[in-house]
């Protein structure tokens, strides 16, 4: 049974990779991001905590996004097909979660993927991303400071699943289908 966790920085295409070899294995991807705006949206009770912190402009805190990562782990596609995680884990604290909770429900991961790109590429890329989303906001000290903040979190999750010998490295400055191709071969 296929169960990944991808890891990369913003513009690293993990979620674009994520969904194409989701489908490719008909497994979940699970997003963070999708799960919380699926929570608000059907109202859940983790739904509505997570409403209220947004609305003043916060951060959801790590304790209600493990609350709904442990309630979609749970579900029977996850539990019967496999998935792919998709920006989760983040930090050390919440990989460390990740196993306890995979340990608790008899479930566990197969590899952790990191996609690399030059930060260079990734500011291009975000850059792009920003003017096709109309996201003024997104200036390129803003985008610089974003990756500043994620190697500060991830290089520590990198070396915890180095650690553990699940870590597999990807070159994600590549053509989309030549990324594809090389997590293909690496999951079959």
């Amino acid at each position: 049974m296929t169960r990944l966790i991808f890891l990369g920085a913003p513009g690293a295409g993990k979620g674009t990779q994520a969904q194409i070899l989701a489908a490719s294995c008909g497994i979940p991807h699970i997003s963070t991001g999708d799960i919380l705006r699926a929570q608000v949206k059907e109202q859940t009770e983790l739904g509505i905590q997570a409403q209220a912190f947004m609305n003043k402009g916060e951060l959801v805190p790590d304790a209600l996004i493990l609350d709904m990562i442990r309630v979609r782990l749970s579900q029977d596609d996850a539990i019967k097909a496999g998935w792919i995680l998709d920006g989760f884990p983040r930090n050390v604290a919440q990989a460390e979660f990740l196993d306890r909770l995979l340990t608790e429900i008899g479930q566990n991961y197969n590899l952790a993927i990191d996609l690399g790109v030059p930060q260079d590429r990734l500011v291009a890329r975000l850059l792009e991303r920003a003017k096709i989303q109309n996201r003024p906001d997104d200036t390129e000290d803003v985008i610089r400071r974003r990756l500043v903040v994620y190697d500060e979190q991830t290089a520590p999750l990198l070396d915890y699943y180095q650690r553990k010998d699940v870590l597999r490295s990807v070159d994600g400055d590549r053509e989309l289908a030549e990324v594809t191709h090389h997590l293909e071969a690496l999951v079959n």
